[in-house]
């Protein structure tokens, strides 16, 4: 009873959220994620009234196979975006921009981050700001795409945007396991290399395996039903069971065995709209079924931000820092990278800025970083507080480039009247 009364509240806190700030014109995202703090355990939460909110970080922490299965949703949606016939046009440029943007970025946070280590060395060690710049590659697809789909973006930034930020999940894995690794050898002095090298490469591999397998037999099996209903019931229980098998974690030997649950789904994603041929009649019906999902999710995002990371200040400094040199990281890097590949203007200065989200892979990252014991306490605490401003502000950063950029028109004259008219007629029969 419980958890279903807080999905419950959750779902509701977020859509009246949404009808609070719609004079602001601010993304329905945004929304989601304030809904979240104020329920959470720092706001109505503390009052610990049932029924009222998230009482502590227990409670949140209960709804996390939400967030699981609806990141499996999200990475699935965003491998639908890889066409074959797309990406003749577009796949060199997103190759070369996703890979050197996230380079950018891990470079000048390192840079911008030692030299705060130079100067506060009591604050920031080395191996923090080694893996703090790792964790800098990290972009939120969830954020990105609920913003795409609520404004029906459609253009060239969109069409390459999408594929970056898949393709990030990728690069910011062999990064940021090149970059831990190192870390913890400088914390213990053990030098790991299965773990610098050859485990991320596994990861990779076998997820990318595991996902077109799964995509494989989704497509073999949509053949055995012809109703539109059976074959989106297949499509959901295949991203549950594709999402499920990717949390599989173990040992053969020295090499450890696991999967990304994002890069999996993307891969199922894949195979499926390139193998399906009514893929995407299936992903239009499958949009509508998982809106609340995606709602829930953001919400239990915004109440798993820890407000209390703004007690300390030093927190705040670094904090500050690391966003700073992490948006010069992308916007540059993209700017520079999609310059080179020749791709137009609106896309060389409104690019980067659609990169800054950073929320859910950031999260895993930091969690994996608490295996440096204290050191990693202060690392989990800044990513808490660039993720509470990123998700904040992100999306109505993407949403603006997105309009500058032309990928979102304005709602033309017709369809307004007609909706005033339509507001008119309902209220004239009252």
């Amino acid at each position: 009873m419980a958890t279903l009364l807080s999905v419950s509240i959750a779902i509701l806190a977020g859509l009246l959220m949404t009808r609070v700030f719609k004079p602001l014109k601010l993304p329905s995202v945004t929304a989601y994620l304030i809904a979240g703090v104020l329920i959470g355990p720092y706001c109505l939460g503390a009052l610990h009234i049932g029924g009222l909110g998230f009482t502590s970080a227990e409670a949140v922490s209960h709804l996390s196979l939400v967030s699981e299965v609806a990141l499996g949703f999200i990475a699935f949606s965003i491998g639908n975006e890889f066409r074959l016939n797309e990406l003749k046009e577009t796949g060199k440029q997103a190759f070369v921009i996703g890979i050197f943007q996230a380079l950018a970025a891990t470079f000048l946070v390192d840079v911008a981050l030692f030299t705060v280590h130079m100067i506060m060395p009591d604050k920031l060690g080395t191996a923090q700001a080694i893996t703090l710049g790792a964790i800098a590659t990290a972009t939120a697809p969830a954020a990105t795409l609920m913003v795409v789909r609520q404004y029906k973006a459609d253009g060239p930034l969109t069409r390459l945007l999408l594929p970056i930020v898949a393709l990030d999940d990728a690069v910011g894995l062999i990064i940021f396991a090149v970059s831990f690794g190192i870390a913890k050898a400088i914390v213990s002095g053990e030098v790991d290399l299965i773990g610098i090298i050859v485990n991320p490469l596994i990861e990779i591999v076998l997820s990318l395996g595991l996902g077109a397998l799964m995509g494989w037999v989704l497509t073999q099996l949509e053949k055995l039903f012809n109703s539109h209903t059976n074959r989106l019931n297949m499509t959901i229980a295949a991203v549950f069971l594709t999402a499920s098998l990717a949390m599989m974690e173990f040992e053969v030997g020295p090499f450890k065995i696991g999967f990304s649950s994002l890069l999996t789904c993307m891969m199922l994603g894949t195979i499926f709209c390139n193998l399906c041929p009514l893929s995407a009649d299936i992903m239009a019906a499958s949009d509508k079924w998982t809106s609340p999902l995606f709602a829930l999710f953001f919400v239990i995002s915004g109440a798993e931000l820890e407000l209390s990371v703004f007690t300390d200040w030093a927190i705040i400094v670094i904090g500050i820092v690391y966003m700073v040199f992490r948006c010069l990281g992308k916007y540059y890097g993209s700017k520079f990278s999609a310059k080179a590949t020749k791709c137009s203007p609106e896309i060389q200065k409104y690019l980067g800025i659609t990169l800054f989200p950073q929320a859910g892979v950031a999260l895993g990252m930091c969690t994996t970083a608490m295996a440096l014991g204290a050191e990693g306490a202060l690392i989990r605490n800044i990513t808490l507080f660039a993720v509470l401003i990123y998700e904040l502000v992100g999306p109505l950063l993407t949403k603006d480039a997105l309009k500058r950029a032309g990928d979102i028109k304005p709602m033309s004259d017709e369809v307004r009247n007609r909706r005033k008219n339509m507001l008119a007629e309902a209220a004239s029969k009252k």
